[in-house]
């Protein structure tokens, strides 16, 4: 067998076009960017003619590995857990439209929020959405449950989450690879309405997905990634889900002395879980994430047990777990990692030297000088960095494509004048819609568009925005005169500052479009022409 060293992100990849993934549709998210990239390297996926090409949100990913699935090849859409929130339309709709040919949908959680501004638990939207989720503890089962959540959600016709969280999605460990299956052929529905979810076929549909529950709880019973190790001291049980089973097992290095439930597949195997209760005397929960699995457990068996976890301390309630963590809520000395001297000083993360937005949040800067402060809404990107010093430029960051319609919502209750601040990525991916809403009403808001060419915060991938937002801004309805394009450098700062101001006490729509290169990508991006810009 052929053995490879990968993370956890590329062994989800790799599982997925042994198993004849056909396409891959995913927006750049950390920590799940990787899956997408490995995929567009992959020479084998560039014979196969595998789609692999980044998608403008996590929307559009998710409907369109929906339309592979529905011409009966296999498909994958890839996001973090915030942008599941984008994609939530499609996602929770297909569980009742099914799917036809495989389709996997993989959310990489962010516990401790090191690249997000929450740390959600995707496994409530599986439960939500009422279909399997898998959940793997290390690279190899990440492998695994790629093949198996594809041949799962054909089985029954439906579509799989896999859920993995940041320290398993960037750390490397040893896979074994299993025989390479063809595609599959182009196969449609069968059922011509299967994907109508007109109410009168939706109501019919929602039944099919309720009568399949009881199924998927016979196969997390039986699943390869769901596991009942029994031990002798039955003082403590564990339940161990997805990688808080390998932080489990870090302390107990030649085997638990207690009997441990290890869950990588749900529904809730409600058997095991039984087992467990009846033969120890007190249970201890390890879950990455959200309390949701001791929530249910206590609520599952309508039984009153002696449960530790999340909910009553045990376990911290906030940020990602750890093996000494897991030591503390044993009761056991915590050794691993102690008294390491820091070999390097924390400090805030800020913009590169060089960066353009430097430039343009000085321009800003000095165009609203003179004004109250508290009038800029931004969003996320690199350019968030804007909100530390020495720049304190920003006043918000919410979500994807929040700073255009924060700015028109403060700006119809009466705040003038209003910035709103985007990447051009992120314009793309959720900011033309609020601009459309601006542009209906006119509304006197200024959106300055900083353009690096790139989608710079999750590793330079190609933007979509990339040569085309004059355009885009133009076809929405932005008056052409009120589309600017200015150049972020010390030299044209002045004629930069009179530019924003003309716009800023403009009474309507206009857009700033800042432009220049980001200085990581500069090396190594093919440039377009200067005229494709024009």
């Amino acid at each position: 067998m052929k053995r490879m060293l990968l993370l956890g992100d590329e062994a989800i990849a790799q599982g997925a076009l042994d198993a004849g993934l056909s396409g891959v549709y995913a927006y750049p998210g950390t920590p799940s960017t990787e899956i997408t990239e490995y995929i567009q390297r992959s020479k084998e996926a560039r014979e196969r003619g595998v789609h692999s090409d980044w998608s403008a949100n996590e929307k559009t990913a998710m409907e369109a590995a929906l339309g592979m699935s529905y011409a009966g090849k296999r498909a994958m859409t890839c996001m973090k857990h915030v942008g599941l929130n984008v994609a939530a339309d499609g996602f929770v709709n297909a569980g009742i439209t099914g799917a036809n040919g495989g389709l996997l949908v993989v959310v990489a959680d962010d516990p401790s929020m090191h690249s997000s501004q929450n740390e959600q638990d995707s496994r409530f939207y599986g439960k939500f959405a009422l279909v399997p989720v898998l959940e793997p503890a290390n690279q190899q089962e990440c492998y695994l449950a790629a093949g198996y959540g594809l041949e799962l959600s054909e089985k029954y016709n439906t579509p799989v989450m896999i859920r993995i969280t940041t320290r398993l999605a960037h750390s490397r460990a040893g896979v074994e690879l299993s025989e390479l299956r063809a595609e599959n052929a182009l196969r449609l529905p069968t059922d011509k309405q299967q994907f109508i979810l007109l109410p009168a076929i939706a109501r019919k549909s929602y039944q099919t997905l309720l009568g399949k529950q009881a199924a998927f709880e016979e196969e997390s019973e039986s699943s390869p990634l769901n596991r009942y190790e029994d031990a002798d001291d039955k003082s403590l049980g564990i339940i161990a889900c997805g990688i808080g089973y390998n932080y489990l097992m870090e302390n107990f290095p030649e085997g638990c002395p207690h009997p441990v439930l290890k869950i990588g597949q749900y529904p809730v195997p409600r058997t095991m879980v039984k087992r467990l209760l009846e033969s120890c005397e007190r249970v201890l929960i390890l879950e990455e994430g959200a309390p949701i699995l001791e929530e249910q457990i206590r609520g599952l068996l309508d039984v009153s047990f002696n449960i530790a976890g999340r909910l009553d301390g045990t376990v911290p309630r906030a940020g990602e777990l750890n093996p000494n963590i897991v030591a503390k809520a044993l009761g056991e000395e915590i050794a691993v990692g102690q008294d390491k001297p820091a070999l390097v000083q924390p400090r805030p993360p800020e913009l590169c030297k060089g960066c353009p937005h430097i430039d343009s949040y000085n321009a800003l800067n000095e165009a609203l000088h003179e004004l109250d402060p508290g009038r800029v809404f931004s969003d996320i990107g690199c350019y968030t960095l804007g909100a530390l010093a020495p720049f304190h430029s920003i006043n918000t960051c919410v979500d994807m494509g929040a700073s255009i319609t924060m700015a028109k919502g403060a700006a119809d209750a009466g705040l003038f004048p209003a910035v709103a601040v985007i990447g051009d990525s992120t314009f793309t991916h959720s900011g033309m819609t609020g601009l459309l809403d601006a542009i209906i009403e006119n509304s006197p808001i200024t959106v300055m568009i900083v353009d690096n060419e790139t989608t710079g915060m999750t590793g330079g991938q190609t933007s979509s925005a990339r040569g085309k937002l004059e355009d885009i801004c133009k076809g929405l309805g932005v008056p052409e005169e009120h589309i600017i394009v200015v150049e972020p450098l010390r030299k044209h700062h002045d004629e930069n500052v009179r530019l924003i101001k003309n716009e800023l006490f403009y009474r309507g729509i206009s857009v700033v479009i800042e432009r220049r290169e980001c200085i990581q990508t500069a090396k190594v991006v093919v440039k377009i022409p200067k005229e494709a810009n024009a």
